[in-house]
């Protein structure tokens, strides 16, 4: 059931294809919020997006590679062609690399988990940012993990770029906050039912962690109800 909360707002979502990317985007749109679905996958996108539809919301895909050079400005150009404003920016793309000792981390695979996890969010960040600032309350919500804070052996070069990431979304909150429109908030989504979660841990039992659509409900209650700029917090179960 639509609740309309959010009736004509608009949102960005990455890693929207599958896991807490879509689940979020679903919960938005369940309260009315009309939401751009990014991820490399159309197929994927597709179905997020038929789900929405089915359910009386609104969504329109934008199947992309967000390491590919000018594809993110161009995404923002189009979007900005159509809406006069950006309520949300949710930054859930994300890749795991190889969990691996420090010595060990090859440059190659350092340089892609550093592009997706750091550099697109940055490029998200300035390209959106024209239509976060029109928008009556803008808010860039970022996806974090412990061990952005916590360093954990073999979580190396994982636990850099979400550290970097929060440094990333935390100096942009802070530069904007003269504004008194734009928050910026960190969200660890804790142990949650995810493919990236799967992979790094293979032997895990999934049902002993939580559906990605917790975290998506706290996502998508943030944004209806707002928040203090440089808000961060632990989703749990």
């Amino acid at each position: 059931m639509m609740d309309r909360s959010l009736d004509g707002q608009l949102a960005v979502v990455t890693g929207a294809s599958r896991g807490i990317g879509a689940a979020t985007a679903e919960a938005l749109a369940a309260r009315g919020c009309h939401v751009v679905l990014v991820a490399r996958t159309a197929a994927d996108l597709e179905a997020v997006e038929q789900r929405i539809f089915d359910a009386g919301g609104a969504a329109t895909i934008a199947p992309l590679d967000l390491a590919q050079g000018d594809a993110i400005a161009k995404l923002a150009q189009a979007v900005g062609g159509r809406w006069e404003a950006l309520d949300a920016l949710v930054l859930n793309a994300a890749t795991l690399g190889t969990l691996g000792a420090v010595p060990a981390i090859d440059p190659k695979e350092m340089a892609r988990v550093l592009t997706l996890n750091v550099s697109a969010p940055a490029a998200l960040i300035a390209a959106f940012d024209p239509l976060l600032r029109r928008a009556p309350a803008g808010k860039v919500i970022a996806l974090t993990s412990s061990v952005a804070r916590t360093p954990r052996a073999y979580w190396g070069l994982y636990g850099a770029s979400k550290a970097a990431l929060e440094t990333l979304v935390g100096a942009y909150g802070d530069e904007t906050a003269g504004l008194g429109r734009i928050r910026t908030a960190i969200i660890d989504p804790g142990a949650t039912r995810t493919v990236m979660r799967a992979r790094a841990y293979p032997g895990e039992d999934p049902a002993s962690v939580k559906d990605p659509a917790v975290v998506a409900q706290r996502i998508a209650a943030l944004i209806e109800a707002g928040f203090a700029d440089g808000h961060r917090e632990r989703v749990s179960a």
